[in-house]
């Protein structure tokens, strides 16, 4: 319980909402083809025998990506959990890249003369989300609102820079 906070800890940034926010909106479409059959998608017992049948992933790790990239981005764009979101994006795409999209060099194929896409949109999603899960849910995130329930005098003096903090006990009244 006592480091819980940090899980939640976050800024009142507005670049890091945006971030956050774009992240989870471009996911979003994604994960619902994964989860829900929408825009196209083979919903959820279609991309796990793709994933598991096909790339031979494990179910549970089949499983997890699907979940990261529908309910993951859904708790994105509210700013919810917004550090294990990204990184379990962040995972997704370093896979993908890995797996999947390394093989045909970075570029995406704009011009159908490839045999497949490149890694340069995963590595671009990869970098929000490290930024994400380094920097939390930013302004207006549920993140901010629960670590300012679970803020202490002790979780506040080390919110502060070094050179003005005090002791936890200067702030008992």
């Amino acid at each position: 319980m006592k480091y819980l906070h940090l899980m939640f800890k976050t800024d009142n940034d507005l670049s890091t909402l945006i971030a956050r926010v774009m992240l989870g909106l471009v996911f979003f479409p994604h994960g619902a083809q994964k989860a829900l059959g929408w825009y196209g998608g083979y919903g959820f017992n279609g991309t796990m025998e793709f994933f598991t049948a096909t790339m031979g992933i494990p179910a549970l790790f089949a499983f997890l990506a699907i979940a990261a990239e529908f309910g993951g981005a859904i708790a994105l764009v509210l700013g919810f959990f917004t550090r294990l979101s990204a990184l379990a994006i962040a995972s997704v795409m370093a896979v993908a890249i890995a797996m999947v999209h390394g093989q045909y060099g970075f570029f995406m194929n704009w011009y159908g003369n490839q045999k497949g896409e490149g890694f340069e949109y995963h590595l671009l999603a990869l970098a929000l989300a490290v930024l994400l899960t380094l920097r939390g849910g930013g302004k207006w995130s549920v993140d901010a609102t629960i670590a300012n329930a679970l803020a202490t005098p002790e979780t506040e003096a080390n919110n502060l820079p070094v050179e003005t903090r005090k002791p936890a006990h200067a702030y008992a009244k």
